[in-house]
């Protein structure tokens, strides 16, 4: 099979021929159809902090239909359409029975979905319900994050949020306050490249103020007070502080944004105003399940973030020019196109 490669910091992915993988037992082998491009997959190979093994297939936000199944597999069968979580744990302690696999002490990260075929275990596996393409599917993995996020952050109806970053990350966190009962969205972001995108997502403002040090006003003035709830989702340095400065007291700070460089608030500030920080940490198999039931119930919002479908071939060259500014938000990789 072809596969796109990570061949080191400093360099574009090579597309190689690889060995046509086997299911083992309890495994499905999908041939990938959709498999988005991710902030991390920039991050993790930029050597700006932790870094993909040399030489191994990247790619972890997908979905394909199952071409093969091995000993023990009894929910999938051959030509099923699949999402799955890129990840899986022994499958038998409290976390993986609780469906979070990915606090497991034998975690194992199964990404390699930049690729024509890729493995993954039945028991984190998704079947795709009729009404969704696998472009669809390959949305789920990342609508799971932004979902995990808001439902950690305990947003209640009414709740003013602000949302820092319009990427995958913060549009899904916008559609997903949205779902949850937020009364007021406010998005900011470095540029109005996707301001059309946030309004379509549920945000009520976008402010992009000409001096950082000014959001917490214009959050303020967009929101009608100060925001109950920020989200970081961009992974820069110096967001955190930002949201901290932003929030309400008694507020919640959640970060969603992939930061693997060092970074630094005050704490005192979080102190006098009693603030609640939070980390999220991908999602569990609900959630994942979970999104997959609200875009069959057809919630078709988030479809408006993918601006572009390329093949295989294409994605080193696209990937490398995403890692500066560009019109792109959500890239999907057609393996077959």
């Amino acid at each position: 099979m072809r596969a796109a490669v990570f061949k080191g910091v400093g360099q574009p992915l090579a597309i190689e021929q690889r060995p046509d993988p086997t299911p083992g037992e309890g495994e499905i082998v999908l041939k990938v159809c959709r498999c988005g491009i991710c902030g991390t997959d920039m991050a993790m190979s930029d050597g700006s902090g932790q870094t993909f093994e040399v030489n191994s297939i990247i790619g972890h936000e997908f979905a394909g239909e199952v071409v093969a199944v091995g000993k023990g597999v009894e929910t999938l069968k051959v030509g099923d359409p699949v999402a799955a979580m890129p990840f899986v744990g022994c499958g038998k302690c409290a976390t993986c029975l609780a469906g979070r696999p990915n606090f497991c002490v034998q975690f194992r990260g199964m990404p390699g979905a930049f690729a024509e075929y890729t493995t993954t275990a039945e028991r984190v596996a998704v079947k795709l319900p009729k009404t969704l393409s696998l472009a669809d599917g390959a949305l789920v993995e990342p609508l799971a994050v932004s979902l995990h996020g808001v439902a950690l952050a305990g947003i209640k109806p009414g709740d003013k949020v602000l949302v820092i970053g319009a990427g995958p990350i913060g549009l899904g966190a916008v559609f997903w306050a949205k779902e949850l009962g937020a009364g007021t969205i406010a998005v900011t972001a470095s540029s109005r490249q996707r301001e059309a995108l946030a309004m379509q997502m549920g945000a009520n403002a976008f402010v992009l103020p000409e001096n950082p040090d000014e959001l917490p006003q214009a959050a303020i003035a967009a929101l009608g007070g100060m925001p109950d709830i920020v989200i970081e989702a961009v992974g820069k340095p110096d967001l955190i502080a930002r949201a901290v400065n932003c929030v309400r007291p008694a507020g919640t700070v959640m970060v969603l944004g992939f930061c693997s460089r060092p970074d630094s608030f005050i704490p005192a500030i979080a102190v006098w105003k009693e603030v609640k920080l939070l980390f999220g940490m991908t999602y569990s198999l609900g959630e994942f399940e979970h999104v997959a039931r609200v875009l069959d119930r057809g919630a078709v919002e988030a479809r408006a973030m993918v601006t572009d479908q390329i093949g295989l071939g294409a994605l080193p060259d696209t990937l490398e020019a995403m890692r500066h500014r560009t019109h792109q938000c959500k890239v999907l990789v057609d393996p077959w196109g």
